[in-house]
């Protein structure tokens, strides 16, 4: 199994920013693409950023601009800067891993999830 830990959520204020980080750690495993979304209440969860192994990266209109992913295959983490903050923006964030992890099929892991309130 691949954990994923998330952290870096909290409290901002409108137009600030936070960086989120998600550390990937198991034994036996390869992380393909990893990807973040985000699940207001009442709402479904939305897919807003990807990142490849090879550090392609994708976003949903919603972010586009203000938000990057990027990862350190190194250190099995990814992260997510998140800059001119908005009361929309906030949510429960999780983290994803498309990963094979013991020998077995590939497959999404996710977080655990970290909170992200967007407030004045």
């Amino acid at each position: 199994q691949v954990q994923l830990v998330e952290s870096g959520g909290g409290l901002v204020q409108p137009g600030g920013s936070l960086r989120l980080s998600c550390a990937a750690s198991g034994s036996a495993f390869n992380i393909y693409a990893m990807d973040w979304y985000r699940q207001a209440p009442g709402k479904q969860r939305e897919w807003i950023a990807t990142a490849t192994s090879d550090r392609e990266t994708n976003y949903a209109d919603s972010v586009k601009g203000r938000f990057t992913i990027s990862r350190d295959n190194a250190k099995n983490t990814v992260y997510l800067q998140m800059n001119s903050l908005n009361p929309e923006d906030t949510a429960v964030y999780y983290c994803k891993a498309n990963a094979r992890a013991m020998g077995g099929p590939r497959r999404g892991y996710w977080g655990q999830g970290t909170q992200v309130t967007v407030s004045s």
